[in-house]
């Protein structure tokens, strides 16, 4: 049984009200007249999750104005320590009872090594000054991911920097 949600481009962004990294508690609709990526990961401190996290960072100025937030279950406390040992220039929020995660389709059924867990599923969202969704990646590789928001990002008219901002 899966729990997915399936959210599809057009579709407006489930609202949420969560607590970041930085202390700050953050919502969607705070955020409106900004571009918000919006992605989903299963831990901090793991392989995937850790290189995920660098990769956003590294290419965080060629995202100009858009908002980069990463949502896990993990703790706050958690959450400080991933940013400040990877030196993260955004904002992890905490979804403890994944909730936020379920609404946007991001928990559900995983299969790792032929074995069935409910958890994170590795997703990104962009959602567009409206608050709709503007690009929708589930199931996520890590490689080469960056690059594919960093497109769907200036195909939806924001404006993002160049590597050399």
């Amino acid at each position: 049984m899966t729990m997915q949600n399936k959210l599809s481009v057009g579709d407006l962004a489930p609202d949420f009200l969560l607590e970041g990294s930085d202390g700050k508690t953050y919502s969607l609709s705070a955020l409106r007249g900004r571009t918000v990526i919006l992605y989903f990961y299963p831990k901090d401190n793991t392989p995937g999750c850790t290189q995920q996290a660098c990769d956003f960072r590294d290419a965080s100025v060629r995202f100009g104005q858009a908002v980069i937030l990463g949502v896990s279950p993990d703790s706050l406390a958690s959450h400080q320590r991933f940013v400040q040992k990877l030196g993260l220039p955004f904002v992890l929020l905490s979804d403890p009872g994944a909730e936020v995660a379920t609404r946007y389709g991001a928990y559900g059924e995983k299969v790792l090594y032929g074995k069935k867990s409910m958890g994170i599923i590795r997703s990104t969202f962009v959602i567009d000054e409206a608050g709709r969704l503007a690009a929708v990646y589930g199931k996520v590789s890590v490689k080469g991911h960056v690059e594919q928001v960093l497109s769907s990002v200036a195909a939806s008219g924001t404006k993002v920097g160049s590597a050399h901002a």
